[in-house]
């Protein structure tokens, strides 16, 4: 039973550990990192390594989507971002980040991504974004939010896309309105012949209700990082450790239920270090999404500025423009080094590999077994 904290007279909350809070206890085996797989598979898609991008504008483009396909990850485009609005969106997004670098107004980068992103979307620029990505030969991906899904997903799955992220902060199997027709995601799913994943969610309930949908994928999380600041705003947070823990048991549960249906856990938030990607695998995580770690790429379209898609709601942002120190590290180096740096921002892979090697794990489903220890 999980642990139950009386905060006053009345009132109790769950305990709930982040990353931070466990560390991983080696076995009595080792092995050599070469004999270690990182590879992981999502309904028919390969992938070599266990990387889903965050759907920011901020590290993601199509050029940066085809990359990280050749490299073995899943590169996935926001279908409601800039290249799905604008021309010449390198032009604006320099604009972007020309404000947040002067800062003479502290909202003022911000206030322009709203204004950017109130242009209609246009299914021209958008499906040419996708097609540019599936003529590379790199599995095609893209997210939308639940609110756009339907209306959006019949010109991406026209377009080339091959797997489809819903994702919004936070995404439930159930919404309640009181004016137009929700979102079905059973409904919508058993339409489609796509995987789709959907998230973020934080806890059993909601991971088991997304699972029950169809499903192939649930994102645990909503991407928190420094630049985050859902919890501010909305006061919700998600302490990662538990969370996808919650996740994993969920699909054990449902694994059992359905008779041999495995949904995959995406770990998305509190993933800045190799360290904490070792830890989201071995709390139960069979991939992580990373969107910050990835900002000082010297491909990504933010140049060294990272923000999330929240960052652009028009009436609530969530999340800030934050500028990373100057790095002349590319995509494959911040991914397999090698690395100067002692840690773990640089050859992030690599440090998920020398993890599982050094304490006797050969694949990543026998790693989520690992030892677990809580700090003092």
């Amino acid at each position: 039973m999980r642990d139950q904290v009386e905060i006053g007279m009345g009132r109790t909350a769950m305990r709930g550990y982040d990353l931070d809070d466990v560390e991983i206890v080696p076995s009595r085996r080792t092995r050599s990192s070469q004999d270690v797989s990182l590879a992981w598979q999502l309904d028919a898609y390969r992938f070599d390594i266990p990387l889903v991008t965050h759907p920011t504008d901020a590290t993601v483009s199509p050029a940066t989507a085809v990359r990280v396909g050749e490299l073995g990850g899943l590169g996935v485009l926001n279908a409601e971002g800039l290249w799905a609005r604008h021309e010449n969106v390198e032009e604006r997004l320099f604009e972007v980040v020309r404000a947040a670098e002067e800062n003479a107004e502290p909202d003022a980068a911000i206030h322009l991504l709203q204004e950017l992103h109130a242009a209609p979307i246009r299914i021209d620029l958008l499906s040419e974004s996708i097609k540019q990505i599936k003529n590379s030969g790199v599995t095609v991906a893209a997210r939308v939010s639940p609110q756009h899904a339907e209306e959006l997903t019949p010109d991406l799955l026209a377009a080339g896309v091959e797997v489809l992220v819903v994702q919004g902060t936070i995404v439930s199997a159930e919404h309640v309105a009181r004016d137009g027709e929700p979102l079905n995601l059973k409904r919508f799913i058993a339409d489609l012949d796509v995987p789709v994943v959907a998230g973020g969610v934080g806890d059993y309930r909601t991971a088991m209700h997304l699972m029950r949908t169809g499903a192939a994928g649930v994102i645990v999380g909503f991407g928190q990082s420094r630049a985050t600041t859902t919890t501010q705003v909305l006061g919700i947070g998600v302490p990662m450790a538990t969370a996808i823990a919650d996740a994993a048991a969920a699909r054990r549960d449902y694994l059992d239920e359905t008779g041999g249906r495995y949904v995959h856990v995406i770990a998305d938030g509190a993933l800045a270090y190799s360290g904490e990607i070792a830890k989201a695998i071995a709390c139960g995580a069979d991939a992580v999404m990373l969107g910050e770690a990835l900002a000082e790429a010297t491909e990504a379209p933010g140049q060294g500025y990272y923000w999330t898609h929240a960052a652009a709601h028009p009436s609530l942002p969530r999340s800030e423009i934050v500028g990373f120190a100057g790095s002349d590290a590319d995509l494959e180096r911040l991914l397999f080094g090698p690395s100067t740096d002692p840690y773990g921002t640089t050859n992030l892979f690599g440090g998920l590999r020398r993890a599982m090697a050094k304490t006797g794990y050969r694949e990543l489903k026998e790693f989520q077994k690992v030892g677990l220890m809580l700090r003092g």
